[in-house]
């Protein structure tokens, strides 16, 4: 009795035979694009649009045992293989754009495609990389020049409406690696940024105006000013010790610039620069944000390793790579200026302005007491009390004041406004009982009117 023969009907290469009929799969050309996975939506997007207006097609989910490697229409020829590409129902990955829900996205599909007499084939696959998951998009064609024309230009038209697409234009970004516990798929994270008004960034209006002519100001006339052959990127550097302000003033940006699209890069993402800075390009106009500079751009003399130098090396080409007509705004903070690489902190281009960020003046803590007193009544008189004991405290040390103020105010069931007594003992628990760590932690200097609380 003989072997039994295979059942193929399941097999996506029977699919895809059928589908040409005497035009041997072997004999079909095939040309491939990648797309970054924060390009995904897009791909998805314009997948389906085209699917809808231009060509006749149907889409198949494509499945194997053993997925280790991206999907390509050479797989589709071992027919006997011991892990055939198979059919099974379509599959879907949920991804997050910011949005009430996120958006679906193919995983691994074929469409079987006629544009009039010429049949077509095109695939979606998602791949594993080392720096997070890229999206390969194939198309299969017969032999001959109307074919492959036919080819080229399927392939423009998705890489046009990817571009005008930008399903993370004007939000604010980072790049993720690693699994997300909200299940959602997607190297992407989408903040959602609290809003910051002009009336909550207490700073000296010198530092207001100075962020006013380099960012507002700059931006209202970057047209015109590339019109007259001036660059359109900017770099700027926010310094100053810790809790003065510089990431809340980010926010506050973030907020003043709608039509930008925000990439907050953190000191463990640094090795996802070239991922950043290609996204950077493709949104534009956006805002960069690295926080903690010194950590990746602190002086050659103290790096204590040659991996250490490549990441400097690979922020400066970047930085110096972009065109001039690139709309991209740099902003770099750090707590330690001293400690950044001259080649980058002393080069216009590169940085063209320093923005200090000092502690806050006897008005500015005022201004900051009131603001963090939220729904709490406080007397002018405790104002100006507070405002002599924490002398030299950042703002972010007197917003943990007032929180902690508001629950003492809290358990004591008290009402009216805050008194003393809600003040004080919080100064205690701030500057003494935790010792001089707490009060660094805390970003707080003790005065003589704060050391007199105790």
């Amino acid at each position: 009795m003989g072997k039994k023969k295979k059942d193929r009907s399941n097999h996506i290469s029977t699919v895809i035979s059928n589908h040409f009929g005497e035009i041997p799969v072997a004999d079909l050309v095939t040309a491939y694009r990648q797309f970054p996975v924060t390009a995904r939506v897009d791909l998805q997007r314009a997948l389906e649009k085209i699917f809808t207006d231009r060509f006749e097609s149907k889409v198949y989910g494509t499945h194997r045992d053993y997925d280790f490697s991206t999907l390509k229409f050479s797989d589709f020829l071992e027919v006997d293989s011991n892990n055939p590409v198979v059919m099974g129902p379509l599959q879907f990955d949920e991804v997050d754009i910011g949005e009430q829900f996120p958006a679906r996205c193919l995983k691994n599909a074929l469409w079987v495609c006629h544009s009039e007499s010429i049949p077509f084939s095109v695939l979606v696959a998602v791949g594993e990389r080392h720096h997070g998951d890229e999206v390969t998009l194939g198309i299969a064609v017969p032999p001959g020049e109307t074919e492959i024309n036919l080819s080229h230009t399927f392939l423009q038209e998705i890489e046009q409406l990817v571009n005008k697409s930008g399903s993370y234009r004007g939000k604010v970004i980072s790049l993720e690696q690693g699994s997300r516990y909200s299940g959602k798929s997607g190297a992407v994270r989408v903040h959602k940024l609290h809003q910051v008004s002009r009336e909550d960034v207490i700073l000296p209006s010198r530092t207001i105006d100075l962020l006013d002519r380099n960012v507002k100001e700059f931006i209202e006339f970057r047209p015109r000013l590339r019109q007259l052959g001036m660059a359109g990127k900017k770099g700027l550097l926010f310094y100053g010790p810790p809790g003065t302000g510089k990431t809340h003033t980010i926010h506050y940006l973030a907020n003043q610039l709608p039509e930008h699209t925000t990439l907050l890069i953190t000191a463990g993402q640094v090795g996802l620069l070239e991922e950043y800075f290609l996204l950077a390009r493709f949104l534009q106009p956006a805002m960069v944000v690295i926080e903690d500079a010194d950590l990746i751009a602190r002086d050659r003399t103290t790096m204590n390793s040659p991996c250490e130098e490549s990441l400097l090396n690979r922020l400066l080409n970047e930085m110096d790579g972009l065109r001039e007509d690139a709309e991209i705004l740099f902003v770099l903070t750090t707590n330690r200026p001293e400690q950044l690489e001259s080649a980058l902190a002393s080069r216009p281009g590169r940085i063209d302005q320093a923005i200090e960020f000092p502690l806050p003046d006897a008005d500015g803590r005022k201004k900051l007491l009131k603001l963090y007193s939220r729904g709490l009544e406080i007397s002018d008189e405790l104002l100006e009390l507070t405002v002599k004991r924490i002398e030299n405290a950042s703002p972010a040390f007197i917003k943990e004041l007032m929180r902690r103020a508001a629950q003492r105010y809290l358990q004591a069931e008290s009402t009216g406004p805050l008194t003393e007594e809600h003040i004080k003992i919080s100064l205690e628990d701030m500057l003494f009982s935790g010792g001089s760590l707490n009060v660094k932690l805390l970003g707080g200097a003790l005065s003589n009117e704060a050391a007199a609380v105790g």
